[in-house]
């Protein structure tokens, strides 16, 4: 195994919860941020926001700056006029919040002054020169973004031991895994092994798949069995492309080579996550789909705060789940049908390769989720375009094997216009 970003505790500490810690949040408004929010507000005097960053949802952040107050906020350039406007027409007696925007807002948040940890929940790589900042500036890290490992591992990775910071994962399962590895020794760990719940599409077959409306399956890809997302992860979802990029953020987050971490569809979505240990063990974390719980294990740990986090859709308690009848109380597992999911393929493919090759997939895989959303490209369409900018990659020598910054943002940036370039030429043909 190399390097272990996460570490793991196999010492007896307190459970003694945090007091007050003071915390950033990047994408205050989005899935992530309204759920750390939530646990902020669950847990009055453990948790304080003081700075907030969001994209162009100026009315839900002026009613997280009406709660919150906190002492930065930071928007998107386009609105930072509405948001001038917002937080003075609020009235808030002797409360002059520093409102900044675009991305040196986001990197103002991301390294505010009074804040200790970081909740870096902006989706893509937008989110990845923010992180590397706030760990310049010694922040820990609550990481819900995949592409700032994905994208950034071998300019990241190293710095976290450079600047004596921590990186606490937010993602449901390499939560899961960091809390399964607790207790256990350096080397301990044979193999990791990824749950995924199949996405909407689990029960469909690839042929039946292929002979349905293509809109059907726009529609479809946006909304998950049993999670509550935002669109772009619901559509890595119905992919599995979310599973193929933690496997790539497995192995930056654990030092575990591509050979020893599995994925299995689990369509119950109660196992978030499992190790198996060198002595044949394996441990596995469950819980309701619920974000959450790896939320507030990441702001409080090593402590285990007392909650209450009922199933989010029916408001069941756990122990309902397991004494049910029917569907409740049983678990199953299998492999995943690489035909029906080829992004897994390519995504341990792109992991191998190293370099720039993971942030020029994870990167075209963003940009070929928002032309299906736009409906410039049909659901199937998906994969197609992942390989054939792979493959442009490689025939223009656009894979570095060790990156700096610089590069990876480039890769980023080549990757999405090549994934334009390769649906426009697709429909050339076509036509």
């Amino acid at each position: 195994m190399g390097r272990n970003l996460v570490g793991t505790n196999t010492k007896e500490t307190s459970n003694e919860p945090p007091k007050d810690k003071k915390i950033s949040i990047l994408g205050s408004t989005g899935s992530i941020g309204t759920q750390t929010l939530d646990i902020c507000r669950q847990h009055p005097g453990l948790f304080q926001p003081v700075a907030l960053a969001a994209g162009k949802n100026v009315k839900l952040l002026l009613e997280q700056v009406k709660e919150w107050r906190p002492a930065m906020v930071a928007c998107d350039a386009s609105v930072l006029d509405e948001l001038k406007a917002g937080v003075e027409a609020l009235g808030l007696p002797d409360y002059k919040p520093e409102l900044v925007s675009g991305p040196e807002g986001q990197i103002a948040v991301a390294t505010f002054k009074e804040a200790k940890t970081i909740v870096t929940g902006i989706v893509g790589c937008a989110g990845l020169i923010p992180t590397i900042e706030a760990i310049k500036a010694r922040k820990d890290i609550a990481l819900a973004n995949k592409e700032t490992l994905i994208a950034g591992g071998p300019v990241i990775a190293p710095m976290f031991e450079e600047y004596g910071v921590s990186m606490l994962p937010v993602d449901s399962e390499h939560s899961a895994i960091f809390q399964c590895l607790q207790g256990v020794p350096k080397g301990g760990v044979k193999k990791i092994i990824l749950t995924g719940s199949g996405g909407t599409f689990r029960d469909m077959s690839i042929e039946d798949m292929k002979a349905e409306d293509p809109e059907v399956l726009r529609q479809r890809s946006t909304t998950h069995p049993n999670w509550d997302m935002g669109a772009k992860i619901t559509v890595d979802s119905s992919t599995m492309m979310n599973k193929g990029l933690e496997v790539i953020e497995a192995h930056w987050l654990y030092g575990v080579p591509y050979d020893d971490i599995e994925v299995v569809i689990h369509p119950q979505s109660i196992v978030h996550s499992a190790i198996e240990c060198q002595d044949t063990a394996v441990l596995m974390q469950t819980g309701w789909p619920d974000m959450r719980l790896p939320i507030l294990y990441a702001l409080s740990h090593p402590a285990r705060v007392p909650a209450d986090l009922p199933n989010p859709r029916d408001g069941r308690n756990f122990d309902d789940w397991w004494k049910g009848e029917g569907k409740d109380g049983k678990l199953t597992f299998q492999k995943p049908d690489l035909e029906k999911y080829p992004a897994i393929r390519l995504a341990y493919q792109a992991g191998r390769r190293g370099g720039t090759m993971p942030a020029i997939l994870s990167a075209a895989n963003e940009q070929a989720v928002e032309l299906l959303l736009t409906k410039e490209i049909d659901f199937l369409d998906i994969p197609g375009v992942l390989e054939a900018v792979m493959e442009k990659a490689e025939a223009e020598d656009k894979v570095i094997a060790v990156p700096t910054l610089d590069d990876i943002v480039e890769a980023d940036r080549w990757a999405r216009d090549a994934a334009d370039v390769v649906v426009r030429q697709k429909k050339e043909v076509a036509a």
